[in-house]
């Protein structure tokens, strides 16, 4: 069951029922490459995500925690953690990326979070947008597109963080808002190119009321969630939803996932000197 199949019948990784291992698409839930070059038997035990969605909230809950424990005064122990503590851990924005140079932290800022309802609400978001960008663009694809928002996200708020514009950019900024518009982004360009106005509509809709509340309420990065769209609709632009997703996509998101992880280990590895 968990080797590679070349001919016959396998279970779409998405629904569930059976498909041709080389079908472009499942009859059923309308997957595209279910089948998954023949590895959908491994592959579907992990989800139709591949077990990104999972991924992202185990490493976010973890590196909040890790954020709490470095904000810990004595033994107490709030649920807020401190900016100094994001920033050791790769929170992004115009003073880490500009003032000290780390670049790298347009990859991490993404995985930290900075209050209890700042990581709750934007797991919720990844895990409801996750799968459906899965759904449309399949997995590799999906990845891609999460990772780029969050670069494009982060990069363009750390640039209007130096010209102070109001309402965008940010000093030091974190969060997971920037690759979930991203996914909006994805949503807005997949109902253009396949005609589905439905879907379309309901990304712009999300998109546009959150970035509204971004600009009345305060403390929101909405340069990240500005870059984190336009990232998100470019990168499925290249992509092509109506194009069947390849096995390089899938090696193309091996590739973001490793760099994020070296830079997340890198801040972890950094900060377990603040940790005694």
């Amino acid at each position: 069951m968990l080797k590679r199949k070349t001919e016959g019948s396998v279970l779409c990784t998405s629904c569930g029922v059976l498909v041709g291992v080389n079908d472009d698409s499942c009859y059923n839930c309308g997957r595209r490459n279910p089948g998954l070059w023949g590895f959908a038997p491994l592959l579907r035990s992990l989800g139709n995500d591949l077990g990104f969605v999972n991924i992202v909230t185990g490493g976010t809950v973890i590196l909040f925690l890790l954020s709490l424990v470095m904000s810990r005064d004595g033994a107490s122990m709030g649920l807020t953690p401190h900016n100094a503590a994001l920033r050791v851990l790769g929170a992004s924005g115009a003073s880490p990326v500009f003032e000290f140079g780390w670049w790298w932290t347009v990859l991490t800022a993404g995985w930290l979070h900075g209050g209890i309802l700042h990581i709750f609400f934007n797991v919720l978001w990844i895990r409801q947008l996750g799968p459906e960008i899965a759904n449309l663009y399949g997995a590799g694809r999906m990845i891609i597109i999460y990772t780029v928002a969050g670069v494009t996200g982060f990069t363009l708020s750390s640039v209007l963080g130096l010209v102070s514009i109001p309402f965008f950019g940010a000093y030091v900024t974190v969060g997971a808002s920037a690759s979930i518009f991203g996914f909006l982004g994805a949503l807005v360009h997949y109902g253009r190119r396949t005609g589905s106005s439905h879907i379309g509509q309901a990304g712009l809709q999300y998109a546009l009321i959150m970035g509204v509340m971004g600009l009345v309420m305060r403390g929101v990065d909405n340069g990240a969630h500005l870059g984190g769209f336009l990232g998100g609709y470019l990168a499925s632009l290249i992509l092509d939803p109506l194009k069947k997703e390849r096995i390089d996509h899938i090696a193309i998101a091996v590739g973001c996932l490793a760099i994020t992880f070296i830079a997340i280990l890198y801040t972890v590895i950094s900060a377990m000197p603040y940790l005694k």
